[in-house]
């Protein structure tokens, strides 16, 4: 098992990486942090079109967890979890509902972000802030 988010991170001081490969390179040392945590990965990346999207989706034990991952270079602009916004809120709350309505059954599940700090050269920090905000219902 690959165990990233104990790698340095694979860019150096002032030559930060494209803002894309810094999200998906986050969202990779996440899906890391989370599986060493005991998590079973379901679902990364999930896009349902204008109905919402989760970064991913996993399970601990009967617990099923959508997961929003924000990564930064630092917090120096203040948290990376700031970033999720009420609208950001109601596509991943969306998204959720889309795939509990497909499981066909009440499952016990919560919302989370993880934020994810990625210092040029240096180990990655993950904090894994649980039931984030509330899953309502559609």
């Amino acid at each position: 098992m690959r165990l990233l988010h104990n790698w340095n991170c694979p860019w150096v001081e002032g030559q930060p990486p494209r803002g894309a490969y810094l999200g998906e390179y986050g969202e990779l040392v996440a899906e890391s942090w989370l599986r060493a945590q005991g998590y079973k990965i379901l679902r990364r990346r999930l896009r349902l079109g204008a109905g919402g999207e989760v970064d991913i989706i996993c399970r601990k034990g009967e617990l099923l967890v959508f997961a929003e991952v924000k990564s930064a270079l630092s917090s120096a602009a203040g948290r990376p979890a700031r970033r999720v916004n009420e609208h950001k809120r109601e596509l991943l709350r969306r998204a959720a509902a889309l795939w509990l309505r497909r499981l066909g059954s009440e499952v016990p599940s919560r919302m989370d972000i993880i934020e994810v700090l990625l210092p040029p050269g240096g180990k990655p920090s993950v904090n894994h802030i649980e039931g984030a905000f509330a899953l309502r219902k559609l």
